[in-house]
């Protein structure tokens, strides 16, 4: 019953994590923020739980954790529902015991169903990234912009209401757990194996004057505190795995928040069909690599070294294969004045672009603007305006515009509403993407179980949730936060054109450069 509650709550918590994810580009868009800024909303997912991660993980071995696990289901969903609540505040846009080895396969289960919510999480972020933001609020036939449009903004804040019920359904059965299960035969002290304790019986044993069962008061646990976290700090192995991890962490973080971003804008496909991508072929990957990974402890039935050097081993291999991503390049979009110039003759540079020519100098048009149109000729101009555009038929997105002097020489050519969609000459290279990207997440998350296993052997178990714990509060506060803020900030610097806010300033970037970018 323990096993399914925890995998219950891990894959709430994964669901709500990963759906906010796969909806950076749609708050960049509604509230015109730049990358690096949706970095640190990212990155603050993170910061309430460094408020009380390691004490949590010190004092909940020692109370009632199925309780105290409830109680962080019930604060998560309130947080989920609170991540929803500007949508409505500000309103429409304007236009039990196991033997030793079985404890891997248990492990690599619990970690899969961690892995399985993102899966929905991304789903979800692609069911809600085809419905309009402002959906009730305004008549669906009088929006002139496709999920295709780099300034359609889905629906965000209805994943944020289902994830938080979930997440509130999963704090349920804890509230019905026993503090605490009988410990097994094979595990008293008696019975355990020189394998199972040759990596903590050199280790300085900690001294604790207060066991789990005894029912002691919050000044005396605390007391405990700190020589414990210091013997657990003393510990060699357990600080270089924690400083792998944080650098892992630093990479893996980074390239899954921005990797729908990276989806969008490289290779031209819609935030729905991104999100649907990482949700049904990226992150199944991860979830069979995770479960592989604790099936091949046990039939292997590897010990802490040979744990050690799996984890070791798929990481390297995995980050060897990434390196083969900077070869899968795609042209820039075709942007007139951009990534490109209005004519052959015209000397252009991406760091002195301009999207004023002779051919709309007459216009008056604004620079800024962002209503882009896709000419006769395949190109993108920032507006009908700019393309040199006098007249227009239909309305909505069946709107043509006659006589754009900058799509042709003659002065006759049309354009019609909205971008280019030219992305047939990289269709193939985004396969070989997508398989590539399947196989090195497969072999980085093939060694997540051993990792973690190889994590919760090396240390005595009176300092396992406490280690767990600081784990988490390192990874976090070294990984979690940062990593999403100058991930940000160094994809805002390849932006080749940024959106305008109403009240001045830059907005959400609508164009990169692909080449910088990758």
């Amino acid at each position: 019953m323990f096993l399914v509650a925890l995998s219950f709550a891990y894959f709430a918590k994964a669901l709500s994590g990963s759906y906010m994810k796969s909806t950076i580009t749609q708050l960049e868009r509604r509230f015109d923020i730049p990358s690096y800024l949706i970095g640190v909303i990212d990155g603050s997912f993170e910061i309430g739980n460094l408020l009380v991660i390691a004490f949590v993980s010190y004092f909940g071995a020692k109370l009632h954790r199925p309780k105290i696990i409830a109680m962080g289901c019930v604060l998560m969903s309130i947080g989920t529902f609170i991540i929803a609540l500007p949508h409505f505040i500000i309103g429409r846009k304007p236009l039990q015991p196991v033997s030793f080895f079985l404890c891997y396969l248990i492990t690599g289960c619990v970690q899969t169903i961690s892995v399985v919510g993102p899966v929905f999480g991304y789903l979800l972020g692609s069911l809600c990234a085809k419905i309009y933001v402002d959906i009730g609020y305004v008549k669906m036939e009088t929006i002139t912009i496709t999920p295709a449009d780099a300034r359609w903004v889905g629906a965000w804040w209805l994943g944020y209401l289902i994830a938080g019920i979930i997440t509130l359904l999963s704090a349920i059965p804890f509230w019905f757990l026993p503090r605490s299960l009988p410990t097994s035969e094979s595990r008293l002290p008696q019975n355990c194996t020189q394998e199972q304790t040759s990596f903590i019986k050199n280790s300085p044993h900690p001294k604790h004057k207060y066991q789990a069962e005894e029912h002691t008061n919050f000044l005396e646990m605390a007391k405990d505190f700190i020589p414990t976290l210091r013997t657990l700090l003393g510990h060699p192995v357990y600080l270089i795995y924690l400083c792998v991890t944080v650098i892992q962490l630093n990479s893996l973080i980074g390239m899954v928040t921005y990797k729908p971003k990276y989806i969008e804008q490289h290779f031209r496909q819609s935030a729905s069909k991104a999100n649907f991508l990482m949700g049904v072929i990226n992150i199944p990957a991860v979830a069979l690599g995770m479960f592989s990974g604790g099936l091949l402890m046990k039939r292997l039935k590897l010990n802490i070294m040979g744990a050690a050097k799996l984890a070791f081993g798929t990481s390297l291999i995995g980050y060897i294969l990434s390196l083969f991503f900077f070869a899968m390049s795609c042209e820039n979009a075709k942007v007139a004045g951009v990534t490109l110039p209005y004519n052959s003759i015209d000397e252009f540079s991406f760091d002195k672009h301009s999207v004023f020519t002779a051919c709309n100098s007459d216009c008056l048009c604004s620079a800024s603007e962002w209503d882009p149109v896709c000419g006769e000729n395949g190109i993108t101009y920032a507006s009908p305006c700019l393309a040199g555009c006098t007249t227009s038929t239909g309305s909505g997105k069946n709107t043509v515009f006659w006589n754009c002097s900058c799509v042709g020489v003659a002065g006759n050519f049309t354009a019609s509403a909205g971008q280019c969609t030219d992305k047939d000459n990289c269709d193939r290279m985004f396969s070989y993407f997508l398989a590539l990207s399947v196989i090195t997440s497969f072999i980085i998350s093939l060694g997540g179980t051993p990792g973690y296993m190889f994590l919760i052997r090396c240390i005595k178990p009176q300092l396992k949730s406490l280690a767990l714990g600081f784990h988490a509060l390192a990874t976090r506060t070294l990984a979690g936060i940062p990593a999403p803020i100058y991930f940000g900030a160094i994809i805002d610097t390849t932006c080749l054109k940024w959106g305008q806010k109403r009240c001045g300033g830059l907005g959400a970037c609508r164009i990169y450069n692909t080449t910088a970018h990758r």
